[in-house]
């Protein structure tokens, strides 16, 4: 009998023993299709030897070292090299553990640095409704998914969630891109004017919603328009790029495609790879200014932040994907991938919706095409695709909830960069016999 915490008490797990490129292999000898990286983490596939021999290096010379001690060579050499290569004046690079540690550091920069600048009456923060920010309080209170907060609704502090840009589900019948950016537009400066601008430290969002709405790109100009308002009072702009950022969408940064820089981005996921635990926060040149000259220090820590391993494995992932192309190729099989997906769904009368950015893409499932009416959530069709994909050996992330943290599906895609045009034909073939035979089980 297992002894470990699983994160579901009443399904036995594979025991995974090995991984090669886009595959993973287990105990019993099945190999699987790694069609979602995880949770779109692995972006270089599994068991690349230049990432190995990097961390094998850095453990022959320290593995960890305490950051109120010492810095380390990899940690200074990996800041460089993203501030280097991100937009706009960013002048410093928090390293955390991962994406949820890396939104609350995020949240808490931002409340410290108007204490700094003397606006302490800056409490509140406004998010989206059916957003997702990370399992810590502080992450899971901004994010806007009833089902994921409603266990711990007593032990989270209030934030604002205002309406997604999620067309499919938002957008009105007849209302065109520029009517609906409006109205979204209103709903902020309306949502400002109760609460008082002066009293906000920061609106968080993802570029592209991932993981609780599934590969939802904003309508062109969301952002711009966002931006504009925020600046007039004086509000930061916390971008969450820790599922959609680091080449994932096609470019190193989600918002470079949006037009807009953030005061402050967290990334994680396809920074390291899965090789090793990393999540950033990059934080702009104001911001470090205001608390180096006022505290001079961080109100915020933890143990393992900088980890020297996790930063040299994070900065061996980044170069390969500059060396070899990667960011082009997750446009080129991007745009493949999303040829096969509407060539095998594109009148599939359970699939109400094709969406997504380079190689994170997304299928929501609908009862009734015309009426967009979401599957009973008691049939839990996203666990049954997902059972279905796992016996075609297929690794898919498949999630509930789409609609409004409760009703619909959807299926989330994010392969490797390194996938091949054959292994994208087998993912799009085996997700079809999966999704026909779960939606076949319970019609």
């Amino acid at each position: 009998m297992s002894r470990v915490l699983h994160r579901d008490l009443h399904r036995e797990l594979p025991v995974v023993v090995g991984g090669e490129g886009c595959w993973l292999f287990d105990r019993d000898g099945r190999r699987y299709l790694d069609a979602c990286g995880g949770a779109a983490v692995s972006c270089l596939g599994h068991r690349h030897p230049e990432v190995h021999e990097a961390i094998a290096r850095q453990l022959d010379r320290i593995a960890w070292a305490h950051t109120s001690f010492f810095t380390s060579e990899p940690a200074e050499e990996l800041a460089a090299f993203l501030v280097d290569r991100a937009p706009g004046d960013f002048g410093r690079v928090l390293f955390v553990s991962g994406g949820s540690e890396a939104v609350e550091a995020a949240l808490k920069l931002a409340r410290q640095y108007f204490v700094e600048i003397h606006e302490p009456q800056r409490r509140h923060i406004l998010a989206r409704r059916q957003s997702y920010h990370g399992n810590t309080l502080g992450a899971l209170a901004v994010g806007g998914n009833p089902g994921r907060r409603r266990t711990y609704e007593p032990l989270l502090v209030a934030a604002q969630h205002l309406t997604p840009c999620y067309p499919y589900r938002e957008q009105r019948p007849g209302e065109s891109d520029a009517a609906f950016l409006d109205r979204l537009v209103a709903e902020l400066e309306e949502h400002l004017a109760r609460l008082g601008p002066e009293t906000v430290i920061a609106f968080v969002a993802e570029p592209v919603v991932g993981a609780t709405l599934g590969a939802v790109p904003a309508v062109p100009g969301y952002f711009r328009r966002i931006r504009e308002v925020l600046d007039r009072h004086g509000i930061l702009l916390i971008l969450d790029e820790v599922m959609c950022g680091m080449g994932r969408t096609g470019t190193l940064w989600a918002f470079k495609q949006e037009g807009v820089v953030p005061d402050l981005v967290a990334i994680a996921k396809g920074l390291g790879g899965g090789f090793q635990p990393i999540g950033a926060v990059l934080v702009r040149e104001r911001i470090v200014r205001a608390i180096e000259e006022g505290s001079g220090a961080l109100h915020h820590g933890h143990t393992y932040m900088g980890h020297p391993t996790a930063c040299a494995a994070a900065l061996a992932v980044q170069r390969i994907v500059e060396r070899d192309g990667l960011l082009d190729r997750v446009k080129e099989r991007g745009q493949m991938l999303d040829t096969l997906l509407r060539a095998r769904f594109g009148h599939h009368p359970q699939v109400g919706d094709i969406r997504g950015r380079g190689l994170l893409q997304a299928i929501e499932l609908v009862r009734d095409r015309a009426s967009r009416e979401p599957f009973d959530p008691a049939a839990r069709l996203h666990a049954r695709i997902k059972a279905e994909a796992m016996r075609r050996g297929l690794l898919c992330y498949p999630l509930g909830g789409t609609v409004d943290g409760c009703r619909g599906d959807h299926v989330l895609l994010a392969p490797p960069y390194i996938v091949s045009p054959e292994e994208l034909e087998l993912l799009v073939d085996r997700l079809g016999e999966a999704v026909d035979a779960a939606v076949a089980a319970i019609s």
